[in-house]
Formats: C-alpha cells, sequence, structure tokens
C-alpha cells in the first residue's frame, strides 16, 4: 500500500463538505476536492484544499474518498476513475450504496491490485463539521488499519465491520432502525396529542424513561415537536433510498421486514403529500395530520 501524501475527494455535499474541511485542517495532507458544482470547491480552495477534476484525482491521489448521493452517482464516479487508477492506490466509498455494489467494485478493483473499503458515515451534518461522525468500515484487516487515522480525521467512532460490504451492512441497517423508529414516534406524538398530551410535554417525559432514543430526542424534539422540516437535511427522498437498500437485503435474504416495509409506505404516503425534499420527519404530517 501506498504511504498516504495525496488524498482526493470527490463529493461535496450537506456531509462530504465539511468531512473534506475536517480532513485537511487535521491531517494537513495534500488534499483535492472535486464536485459536479463550483461552489463547495471554491470555498474549500480558500482552507487550502485544491480543486480537481476527476482524471487528475485519479492519477495523483494515494487515497481517494467518495461521498456521493446514491449507489448510481458511486459506479458513474467509478467509472470515470477507473481507466487512470493504477496498482496500489486505494478507494474509499464513504457514500451509502447497495451492498450488492460494494462487494463488485471492489472485487473488480482487487483484481487491478487497487484496494477497496467501504466506509459509509453515520450522525448528522452537525457531527461531519465536528468530526464526530460514526464510520462503519468494511475492508480486509490490513487495510483498515492503513486507514484508521485518516479516517479518523473526520469520525470519532471507526468500527472496522468486517470484509468489502459489511461497512455498508451495517450503516443500511442503522438507517432502516432509524427510519422505523422515527414512524414510532410519530404515532406516539399522534396518540398522546388525542389524548390530552401535546409533543411538548410527550417526548421530554418519554425520554426520562425506557422509551428514550437518539431518534426521541433528535429527530422527535427538535424536528416534529417544533414542525421543523428543513430542505437540504436529510430528505425524505434520501431516506426512501436507502431503506430501499435494506428492502433488497431482505428479499435477498428471503426476510419479510414488515416494520421497514411499513416505514417504506409512510415515506410513499409523506412524498404525496408533498414532503419529499424534507427533512424525512416531515412524516409526522401523515402519521399525525393536524
Amino acid at each position: 500500500m501506498r504511504e498516504i501524501k495525496t488524498v482526493g475527494f470527490i463529493g461535496l455535499g450537506v456531509m462530504g463538505e465539511p468531512m473534506c474541511a475536517n480532513l485537511k485542517r487535521k491531517s494537513g495532507l495534500h488534499v483535492l476536492a472535486h464536485d459536479s458544482r463550483n461552489e463547495p470547491v471554491q470555498r474549500l480552495a480558500d482552507q487550502g484544499i485544491e480543486g480537481a477534476s476527476l482524471q487528475d484525482i485519479a492519477r495523483r491521489a494515494d487515497v481517494i474518498l467518495l461521498s456521493l448521493p446514491d449507489g448510481k452517482a458511486v459506479e458513474a464516479v467509478i467509472a470515470g476513475l477507473e481507466p487512470h487508477l493504477s496498482a496500489g492506490q486505494c478507494v474509499v466509498d464513504m457514500s451509502t450504496a447497495p451492498v450488492k455494489l460494494a462487494r463488485e467494485v471492489g472485487a473488480r478493483l482487487t483484481a487491478k491490485g487497487i484496494h477497496y473499503a467501504d466506509a459509509p458515515v453515520a450522525r448528522t451534518r452537525e457531527a461531519a463539521m465536528t468530526g464526530n461522525l460514526s464510520i462503519t468500515v468494511g475492508a480486509p484487516d490490513d487495510l483498515f488499519t492503513h486507514l484508521t487515522k485518516l479516517l479518523g480525521h473526520m469520525g470519532s467512532d471507526v468500527t472496522h465491520c468486517g470484509p468489502v460490504g459489511t461497512g455498508q451492512v451495517v450503516k443500511i441497517l442503522n438507517n432502516m432502525l432509524v427510519f422505523e423508529n422515527t414512524c414510532a414516534v410519530a404515532e406516539a406524538i399522534a396518540l398522546g396529542r388525542r389524548n390530552g398530551v401535546p409533543p411538548e410535554k410527550l417526548l421530554p417525559a418519554l425520554s426520562m424513561g425506557s422509551g428514550d432514543s437518539f431518534v426521541l430526542r433528535n429527530h422527535g424534539m427538535k424536528a416534529m415537536m417544533t414542525d421543523t422540516y428543513p430542505e437540504r437535511a436529510f430528505s425524505t427522498l434520501y431516506a426512501m433510498k436507502d431503506l430501499s437498500y435494506a428492502l433488497a437485503m431482505a428479499d435477498e435474504a428471503g426476510l419479510k421486514v414488515e416494520g421497514a416495509r411499513l416505514a417504506m409506505r409512510r415515506f410513499e404516503e409523506s412524498v404525496k403529500a408533498g414532503n419529499a425534499e424534507k427533512y424525512h420527519p416531515a412524516v409526522r404530517d401523515v402519521i399525525d395530520p393536524k
């Protein structure tokens, strides 16, 4: 494996831009950045990060990090990088993408002597800004060891989950639990409100009991309780994308996972109600109509 001196970062969206900034600030490495939009590249240039094309990153970077919106984008970027990569380089996909895709890409690149890991991130944009993400990694043992310090510049918890693909498994199941819990919190709000306990009293009380959860304290108390569902947060459409990956895993395993399927139906209703681009806890609107 190459000594890490130059890092390429592709995808400067809601999570990627602050992750790239933390990487540069904490590592002191030479960082090349690319996005389809000029604005984040220009903002990062003020922090000493060099804008570059996909081909330039493929030729110059020792490690290339991807932070992209979905599996299709990952496939497209890999296709653009692959002809220009050489043995000894490493590609790390920090997007949330299908498990099958991670394993297929990993096998193809590994056969060419190019190292590959999947390392999707969990937690919020605030965590991306502070460098406190949870990063679940699928990689061979030696590659995980090689990447741990680098990933630690962006995440406070970097967990080795097993071989390539397992990082995605853990991230996708994390999100599946979040989405099911989000719907459960909305149902609790609806029942509480109709029985004389408003959300501003219900949720703080629940947070002190065994029904407490990260989702209750964040999605519930910060979004549903105040009807705050901004765009360019984790939208309903993004939630459905990640949930579809969990359902694909269930289909391949022959499992019903009815809770996850109910959450998908709830999100579909939320999209029809006009919440496609809103922060996904807006599903409360269809579970608890005012």
